[in-house]
């Protein structure tokens, strides 16, 4: 049980340190936009360059963050019938959705974007715009980076409920955390 547990420390880990990383991208969106806004109405000047990096790096913050998001337990769900489950019941839909869905589809992803990201990087891909951004490639490569992370906190969340199945659950976020009275 001790491996699992560090395994799934380790994965939590990995991706709170890529979550912090990834907020600082929409400080940088934020710019970004308010310097598109001032130069497009103020200035009355516009940049195709400067429009691509807004989506570039939106999509950098989706890709990328979406594993500290699932981590968080961020991620928008029905829970109609998940709310009012025990810890158990509740380890038991994780589990079973862990198995069947989270990770067999983002392996799915990782395993077809291969092939799309393979080609960008083989013919060096620029955005297809005039004046628009060099390397798309490096984009893209996101897509399968992001969806290992997604794995990832994928096994993370499914041993998790593991252990709360069988008994021997981690600490909850909650209780492990200490108050700060300062």
């Amino acid at each position: 049980m001790e491996i699992i547990k560090k395994i799934v420390g380790s994965i939590d880990f990995l991706n709170e340190k890529v979550g912090f990383l990834v907020s600082w991208l929409t400080t940088v969106l934020v710019v970004v936009v308010c310097y598109d806004v001032f130069t497009r109405y103020v200035l009355r000047s516009s940049s195709v360059a400067v429009q691509e990096l807004e989506w570039h790096i939106f999509a950098l913050v989706f890709l990328l963050g979406a594993a500290y998001t699932l981590k968080e337990d961020g991620h928008v769900r029905v829970d109609v019938f998940y709310s009012r489950c025990s810890p158990r019941g509740k380890a038991l839909i994780d589990f079973i959705g862990g198995l069947v869905f989270l990770i067999p589809f983002s392996i799915l992803i990782i395993w077809t974007s291969k092939q799309f990201v393979a080609m960008s990087w083989m013919i060096r891909e620029i955005s297809p715009d005039p004046g628009g951004l060099p390397a798309r490639y490096l984009l893209k490569a996101a897509i399968p980076v992001g969806f290992v992370l997604v794995l990832l906190q994928g096994i993370a969340q499914t041993l998790r409920s593991l252990l709360t199945l069988i008994g021997r659950p981690l600490p909850s976020k909650d209780s492990s955390a200490e108050v700060n009275h300062d």
